[in-house]
């Protein structure tokens, strides 16, 4: 971890200029270096390395793959998403649930969308969510898994914290990562509700559904970012339905 003397930036990413993995059954964005696209200026802010924004088609999905020490929370946004694991856990994934694993010395998984039936019906929707990384406080943990259902604290149109290893979130979080100096906080706002950024090095906003608008930087619609260092207190106000996911971040990545 690094906590280096920093400049006060506010960096607004469009989501336009996101690179991008599109084959037939995925259309994925990433806000920062990932697989195959890679630029040395953007491997990752903070302690964020992955912000990767996914649609999945159904009856499809991410086969059996590997992951090893990092911090993986998925947010689902629209559908449902079946997870399973080397190490025995499984679930399913839909809006309102926050879910972390914890690759730790090494875990293998698997992401599908999880088409479902009703009346008789089977439902083929694709489901969008985002998945984000970080790195873990040492490597080689035991690997975990964790999943709580928060759609009622998400009600209140205020920050609700889901996911986190700050000492002073131990009371609030839904679930816990492996990092002290990073929590994740999300917000559900109607138009004209807005929230205050919280202050800390680092600072990561992003947009995966709906329109709002930043103090100080103006508009964000669906798929943009900003990335704050040294700086925070800003509000950000919906002027249409919308979800913001926020990083707090009070270290980042040693050069």
């Amino acid at each position: 971890m690094s906590t280096v003397q920093l400049t006060p930036s506010v960096d607004v990413r469009r989501a336009a200029d996101r690179f991008s993995t599109q084959v037939g059954w995925l259309d994925s964005h990433h806000s920062f270096s990932f697989g195959h696209h890679y630029d040395h200026r953007n491997t990752h802010h903070g302690l964020l390395m992955v912000n990767n924004d996914d649609v999945v088609m159904a009856g499809t999905g991410f086969d059996t793959h590997p992951h090893r020490d990092m911090e993986i929370v998925t947010w689902v946004m629209e559908g449902s998403l079946v997870h399973q694991d080397s190490t025995g856990h499984n679930g399913v994934i839909y809006p309102g649930l926050a879910q972390r694993m914890s690759a730790g010395r090494g875990i293998l998984h698997s992401e599908k969308n999880d088409s479902w039936r009703l009346g008789g019906e089977t439902h083929q929707d694709p489901v969008h969510f985002v998945q984000m990384w970080v790195v873990p406080d040492s490597s080689g943990v035991q690997p975990g898994y964790e999943q709580l259902e928060i759609d009622h604290e998400l009600l209140s149109g205020g920050l609700v914290t889901v996911a986190s290893g700050m000492p002073q979130h131990a009371d609030a979080t839904a679930i816990r990562i492996q990092n002290r100096y990073a929590a994740l906080h999300v917000a559900r706002l109607q138009p004209g509700g807005s929230v205050e950024l919280p202050d800390a090095p680092y600072l990561h906003l992003f947009v995966p559904r709906g329109a709002v608008t930043l103090e100080g930087a103006g508009a964000l619609e669906k798929g943009d970012a900003v990335r704050f260092t040294a700086t925070g207190g800003q509000r950000v106000t919906a002027t249409e339905p919308a979800e913001v996911l926020v990083w707090e971040m009070h270290a980042g990545i040693a050069a």
